[in-house]
């Protein structure tokens, strides 16, 4: 244990360097970073909730419970061992200690659930343009204004892949994972973007406009998860049923998921892309798309860094 605990010491400075790095690097990033330990920077209203909820009542939460324990193995070694109590009592059962670690592991959840429901809300709600979003403090209960959505895109989760499809456009593209090697080899093109987890189209939206995702399967295929951390977004892809949910990012930049479901032998390879661009760029972008061509739409924009 002891030497455990050293280790342990010998790396928190570490990992608080490593921790700093991410979250300075974090503001262009979009995707998980070498020694970072906590949530993907939010860059959406949803992610706001999720991260306040997360460092606020969650940490202060299990943090008390954690010293509460901690506690009570300090008591109970200090007095009640063999030497400092060696008449132990033949008692059984205490009433008033059985109400309380049954009533007030109760009360905590009831206070957990409370925030947690209205942050699954937000999720699940699209907005109306009317509606108010919980933010980036989770007990505001609605200082966040989101318009209603500009931009509809339906995600077809396929067997190892995502389709896209630009609705109200009449558009549509496949994403395929980069390979390093083969038919597929065209990472090298894009070298600055993660391994497993850069495409070969990415979807293209607009920054600070309200986006609805409509999420399925291919009837014939299986159940996928459709999933971005840095907008706060997961939900499951199912053949034969449309869900729905939403984003509004308030930065440009690459951002990266994954299918969250385990769905077959490439589950681990069906990276999901999304790049947000100004609104005059994705204005041209689509315009050049509605043509069919996916890569004359694409090289209407920068090229990626």
């Amino acid at each position: 244990m002891g030497a455990v605990s050293a280790a342990a010491m010998a790396l928190m400075p570490a990992l608080a360097v490593a921790q700093e790095a991410t979250e300075e690097a974090g503001y262009t990033a979009g995707h998980p970073l070498p020694g970072q330990f906590h949530l993907q920077r939010s860059v959406t209203p949803i992610m706001d909730s999720i991260t306040a909820f997360h460092d606020g009542i969650l940490m202060w939460t299990i943090s008390l419970i954690v010293l509460f324990v901690l506690a009570l193995l300090i008591v109970i070694v200090v007095r009640f061992n063999a030497k400092a109590n060696p008449t132990p009592a033949r008692f059984t059962h205490n009433t008033l200690v059985e109400v309380v670690w049954t009533v007030l592991p109760i009360v905590v959840l009831i206070i957990i659930a409370i925030p947690s429901f209205g942050v699954l809300s937000d999720q699940l709600t699209t907005p109306d343009g009317e509606r108010k979003y919980l933010g980036s403090n989770i007990f505001s209960f609605g200082e966040v204004d989101v318009p209603a959505p500009e931009l509809t895109i339906k995600a077809t989760g396929q067997q190892w892949y995502w389709d896209y499809e630009y609705v109200d456009q009449g558009v549509a593209l496949t994403s395929l994972m980069l390979q390093e090697d083969g038919d597929q080899g065209r990472l090298a093109l894009k070298p600055n973007q993660p391994r497993l987890l850069a495409v070969d189209n990415e979807l293209v939206v607009p920054v600070d406009t309200t986006v609805r995702m409509q999420i399925t399967a291919d009837p014939t295929g299986v159940i996928h998860a459709f999933a971005v951390p840095s907008f706060g977004i997961k939900i499951d892809a199912v053949p034969g049923r449309l869900n729905e949910t939403w984003f509004n990012a308030r930065e440009t930049g690459v951002y990266y998921g994954q299918c969250s479901e385990l769905c077959g032998k490439d589950h681990a390879f069906m990276p999901i892309a999304v790049r947000v661009v100004t609104k005059e760029e994705f204005a041209a972008f689509i315009a050049a798309f509605k043509g069919g061509d996916y890569a004359a739409a694409n090289a209407t924009l920068a090229a990626l860094q």
